[in-house]
């Protein structure tokens, strides 16, 4: 079952237990899935890797506002955003834990030889080819690949 039906069938889901939570977020996701379809042409059909993109994008775009939310002292709309982050969580890989992402930017500073800041890129590139698999978070590779060639 790919991910894109897996969503459909628990939005079914959803309606049938009157969760209305869950099912407004799974409907939210469902719609960017298919603007994103849509953008590529009628009949093309996202892989799962492209569905779970999009759902990275969404789960940050929450993170961002839940975030926003909670600067503004906005603490019901900020759970409101954290609630949505838990269901679209469900669809995405496991995050890679501080200690992975410690443990593939330090091999890929050895891969690259890379020894300054100059080579940042190179070596955030090899980083997140070794997490490839897992939903990582680019700001926490970010500053492992700063403190480790700094």
């Amino acid at each position: 079952m790919s991910l894109l039906e897996r969503i459909t069938n628990d939005m079914k889901e959803a309606m049938r237990a009157r969760e209305s939570e869950k099912l407004s977020t799974l409907r939210m996701a469902k719609a960017a899935l298919m603007n994103e379809q849509n953008k590529n042409g009628i009949d093309y059909v996202l892989s799962d890797e492209e569905i779970v993109k999009v759902l990275q994008t969404l789960v940050k775009q929450r993170k961002d506002a839940a975030d926003q939310y909670q600067a503004g002292g906005r603490t019901d709309l900020a759970e409101k955003e954290i609630a949505e982050i838990a269901v679209l969580q469900v669809y995405l890989p496991r995050e890679a834990s501080d200690a992975e992402i410690t443990a593939a930017v330090g091999a890929a500073v050895a891969e690259t030889g890379a020894s300054s800041l100059k080579e940042m890129g190179t070596v955030m590139k090899a980083a997140m080819a070794k997490l490839s698999g897992m939903s990582v978070d680019g700001k926490k590779v970010n500053e492992a690949v700063k403190s480790a060639l700094s």
